[in-house]
């Protein structure tokens, strides 16, 4: 299956659609490392936020299946040209996707609240200045934002009203976007958080995040409602991974 997923080719491209970089090779091996646990999840709609070339979206329908397996797929994205782009990659590989060209899921609130069971987004997570964020054409694959956070933030909340109650959600950032602030703000909204994979390249180093629901983190927080500082013990659970990473990071250029 990995070797099907690495022959995904573009088929047709565009000087305004950003095309298959580290963030998306690395979001597709992190589909790739929790592809089990995504065949015994067996959802039913899978999303993928801001598609850009279809690669993403393309390799998670190859890997799961798509109608023979129930499985429906939506993915959207602001720029018009990405989802020409995006259907003449699915087509491509055989596979099927519903696409929407729109902002997030904008239209969509009502109609997916609460039923999509996999949301995958490679956000705009680059830090730049706040008038470029949103901007027409390729800029809106990278530009972030103060510390590549606008967009995130916008988009968190939202993937929040669309998860189902067993809902997964992936997500792409970098050390700048300060991972483990994103992961205690989904906490305190009652998700369990885990890296799947976190990967430096020369330019970057990257974090896949999966968020899931958790009942007892929710029991957890309401119990304190009063009491917004995060016991310590809890804290260190949920940062020990990006801790860890980090320090090693940092060791790793010491002795280098």
């Amino acid at each position: 299956m990995s070797s099907k997923i690495a022959q995904i080719r573009l088929v047709h491209s565009h000087p305004e659609v950003y095309e298959p970089c580290d963030d998306s090779f690395a979001l597709v091996d992190a589909l790739l490392a929790d592809r089990v646990n995504l065949l015994e999840h067996r959802p039913t709609l899978c999303m993928e936020v801001g598609c850009g070339s279809g690669y993403v979206i393309t390799s998670l329908a190859l890997m799961l299946g798509e109608d023979d397996s129930g499985i429906h797929y939506i993915a959207t994205d602001i720029n018009p040209h990405a989802v020409q782009v995006t259907h003449a990659t699915l087509e491509a590989h055989g596979v099927h996707a519903e696409l929407i060209n729109t902002n997030i899921a904008s239209g969509l609130e009502k109609r997916l609240a609460r039923s999509v069971d996999v949301i995958v987004v490679n956000p705009p997570y680059v830090p730049t200045p706040e008038d470029e964020v949103g901007r027409e054409g390729i800029a809106s694959a990278w530009a972030g934002g103060e510390n590549g956070r606008s967009v995130i933030d916008k988009i968190l909340p939202i993937a929040e009203k669309l998860l189902s109650d067993r809902g997964w959600l992936y997500l792409v950032t970098l050390t700048t976007n300060n991972p483990s602030q994103i992961c205690l703000q989904m906490r305190e909204k009652g998700y369990a958080s885990r890296i799947v994979i976190q990967r430096s390249t020369e330019e970057e180093n990257l974090h896949i995040i999966k968020f899931w629901r958790d009942f007892e983190i929710q029991l957890t927080t309401k119990e304190v409602p009063t009491n917004k500082t995060v016991p310590s013990r809890v804290m260190d659970t949920l940062l020990s991974q990006v801790h860890r990473l980090s320090f090693k990071k940092s060791s790793n250029s010491s002795s280098s």
